[in-house]
């Protein structure tokens, strides 16, 4: 196991160069001068433009510049903003603020997609079965930022209205109920896949030679499902949430825009639109960390949920 694990970490190697190489590339070659959208319409002393372009290396090739920031990268060193403020402290505020509503909506997709897939599969063909799979349907087909929009009416404006404040529409003054809203916005459309996935695979499960038998033998109807099929149909299931914990990380520009979260992915936005190659660069090392290490640990987790599966 340990080899397989030095192995995988080897194999991250040339997926997180790849990964910061493109970004690196993407953003170098975004029209515009980013020192003159640092100081926006001000006209700047062409002086002190030559004299920041000299220090960021913007008048480097791309692969200089982007060697630059290796370099810097392997002594710790994130680089700084054109502003002077260095990119790990940018991230340190702002990435807590992410994870903290990256964990909620993952809780809230294991807990209620899990759960409601694995009841809709005990009842197969029936009527809570069809209405758990329409309702699936149509979460996935509502685009976030409508689903943000309208949840944060109803169950913040409409509610607070009424004298129950549960669920507040902005901000994160009020502690982990700030991220239940946006939490459950964020993971809507994972809530909804996840619960089709466990449905279909413990309907499928279900169906396998070995649950007959131990029907047969008479075992009680909660330790089939419970001992024999669940354990196999968590095996895709983790898999999912294992990949889905980056892209929730990710894909949060949206649902902090729209509840106002200072998270990390306003501060992507705004450093694309800004061409701040350092901060973008190093929140999308991050990320591809993030998700490296998920999937290692999905990974990992295949031999505790199945005997069978065995690393050499």
């Amino acid at each position: 196991m340990g080899r397989y694990i030095l192995r995988r970490l080897i194999q991250a190697i040339p997926v997180l160069v790849g990964a910061t190489l493109l970004i690196y590339a993407i953003v170098f070659a975004l029209p515009g001068d980013p020192i003159a959208a640092l100081a926006g319409e001000k006209r700047i002393d062409p002086n002190i433009v030559a004299i920041l372009r000299e220090q960021y290396h913007l008048n480097d090739p791309f692969l200089v510049q982007y060697w630059y920031y290796v370099v810097g990268l392997l002594g710790g060193d994130f680089g700084t903003t054109f502003a002077g403020v260095g990119v790990d402290e940018i991230m340190a505020g702002k990435f807590q603020v992410t994870i903290n509503l990256a964990a909620t909506a993952l809780v809230m997709e294991a807990v209620i997609g899990v759960g409601l897939g694995l009841y809709a599969a005990l009842r197969h063909g029936k009527a809570s079965d069809s209405m758990i799979l329409a309702s699936t349907l149509v979460l996935i087909s509502i685009p976030t930022l409508v689903t943000g929009f309208v949840l944060q009416l109803l169950l913040g404006v409409k509610l607070k209205q009424a004298g129950i404040d549960l669920f507040p529409v902005a901000g994160v003054t009020e502690g982990w109920r700030s991220y239940l809203l946006p939490g459950f916005v964020l993971a809507g459309t994972s809530i909804a896949y996840l619960t089709r996935l466990a449905r279909n695979s413990l309907v499928e499960i279900l169906r396998a030679d070995y649950i007959r038998t131990a029907v047969a033998k008479g075992l009680p109807r909660s330790r089939i499902v419970g001992r024999h099929a669940l354990r196999n149909a968590l095996i895709p299931l983790v898999t999912y949430l294992g990949a889905d914990l980056g892209a929730l990380m990710g894909g949060a520009v949206i649902t902090e825009t729209i509840f106002n979260l200072p998270g990390i992915g306003q501060q992507l936005f705004s450093s694309v639109y800004l061409r701040e190659q350092p901060v973008v660069v190093g929140i999308v090392t991050v990320l591809v960390l993030i998700y490296i290490l998920a999937n290692l640990v999905v990974d990992l987790l295949y031999a505790v949920l199945d005997p069978r599966i065995r690393y050499e």
